[in-house]
């Protein structure tokens, strides 16, 4: 399969995105995901100057929407940290790397719940699709691509030329 942006796609940036390659994101994305929830447990914790039962349902929640905080802000954004370091953003299937609305981010976070408790049957799906989405990618209509590095190095140095002629 060809490494370069489709030339049927003139929006696309990119090229889809393997699923070695976002399983990389993701096990990026999942050490930082425990360091939040490290300091999120702290948070509580160390107010109320007691421990918590971990198994407490209102615990659970609210661990589980720190997770989808950390990842709606970053998918809001284009991409997590995890993505960044992978060089991946997430493209809408119109092309535009536009921000995701609150609403697609919680679709999009449930639904790759979905997609890995499933024995990871939808992130399986990816490999059969033609640009290589996965169910949430499918239902919150957007899709991974990978940026190829010479154009994320040229947007890095166009941006810092920014930053410093505002100076």
């Amino acid at each position: 399969m060809s490494q370069t942006p489709s030339s049927s796609d003139p929006h696309s940036l990119g090229y889809p995105c393997p699923l070695w390659r976002r399983l990389m994101a993701m096990l990026y994305d999942g050490f930082l995901l425990v360091g939040i929830w490290m300091i999120a447990a702290v948070a509580v914790v160390v107010p109320t100057n007691a421990g918590v039962n971990p198994q407490t349902l209102w615990f659970q929640l609210y661990l589980l929407t720190i997770a989808w905080l950390y990842f709606g802000v970053s998918w809001r954004k284009g991409c997590t940290l995890g993505m960044k370091a992978w060089h991946i953003r997430i493209q809408s299937a119109q092309g535009t790397m536009g921000a995701m609305t609150w609403p697609n981010t919680l679709i999009r976070f449930i639904v790759a719940w979905a997609s890995l408790g499933s024995f990871g049957l939808g992130f399986v799906w990816s490999l059969f699709h033609p640009k290589k989405a996965t169910w949430h990618d499918l239902a919150t209509n957007t899709y991974l691509v990978v940026i190829p590095k010479s154009s994320s190095r040229q947007k890095h140095k166009r941006d810092k030329g920014n930053d410093q002629s505002g100076e």
